[in-house]
């Protein structure tokens, strides 16, 4: 099996490496089976606390392998191809409360910057160009781009840059609020790997109980949120991260957070 993903485990925080970089890490049926693979196994691994998404090479994604898509499927077949493959990945992501973040070290286009947008928190490279490219070959945003980006943007905004494809660049995308921060090229990795490992490095337990709290509240009514919130409220005053957080603040000292 080729390796199309790699990954590696630095204090709590599990690198995941897109890793085509020839076809500008491009995403076939093995690397999604690769990729939804490691995702299942990093949820059930106590000893990860993130997950670090990026790009071997110059570029992020660019998307699905195009290599094949002329060839002619039945309606049947492109709906499955989608829906038994690509969609492992948000489903996957779906059930994760261990944080998620993006680093877009490079370009980022159609389903591959729905992978970006899939992760919690997105970090891009200053010099970074992205696109929802779909519309270019007239194709609708099949990989969950239609969901999350709306989400993240607002429906009028996501609007645009569905309709149109264009390309917008890191400040930009800063500034709709689309990514998190805009990182230099030159220290770019270090950066986010640093951020990654100081949340790695907090709470796991109210870090897991706000990501929880965050997603579900967009399904709740507010009587609903603030029910489910105060159950949490209740368990985690009882935990030893909480009283080791109470101890280290009367103490004017760093806490040592072990995550239960």
């Amino acid at each position: 099996m080729s390796d199309f993903i790699k990954t590696y485990v630095e204090d709590g925080v599990q690198v995941i490496i897109l890793n085509r970089p020839n076809k500008k890490n491009a995403f076939n049926k093995e690397m999604i089976e690769q990729w939804s693979k490691c995702l299942k196994e990093a949820k059930e691994e106590e000893r990860i606390r993130v997950i670090l998404l990026t790009g071997a090479g110059d570029a992020f994604c660019a998307g699905g392998d195009v290599g094949g898509m002329n060839a002619h499927q039945t309606p049947l077949d492109n709906k499955n191809k989608l829906w038994e493959s690509i969609h492992k990945i948000p489903l996957t992501l779906k059930d994760m409360d261990k944080p998620v973040i993006a680093a877009i070290n490079g370009p980022a286009v159609g389903a591959g910057l729905d992978m970006a947008l899939m992760c919690d928190l997105r970090f891009i490279k200053k010099a970074t160009k992205i696109s929802e490219g779909y519309v270019k070959v007239g194709l609708v945003p099949g990989d969950g781009g239609a969901y999350f980006l709306p989400k993240i943007v607002g429906e009028s905004k996501a609007l645009e840059l569905l309709w149109t494809g264009e390309f917008i660049d890191s400040e930009e995308a800063l500034r709709i609020g689309l990514v998190n921060k805009v990182l230099e090229e030159d220290r770019f990795f270090e950066e986010v790997l640093n951020y990654a490992k100081n949340i790695a490095s907090g709470p796991q337990i109210a870090i897991r109980m706000t990501k929880r709290a965050v997603k579900y509240s967009n399904t709740m009514r507010v009587e609903e949120a603030l029910d489910f919130i105060s159950s949490q409220y209740a368990i985690i005053k009882e935990t030893n991260d909480h009283i080791e957080g109470v101890s280290a603040f009367k103490e004017k000292r760093k806490p040592n957070f072990n995550g239960n």
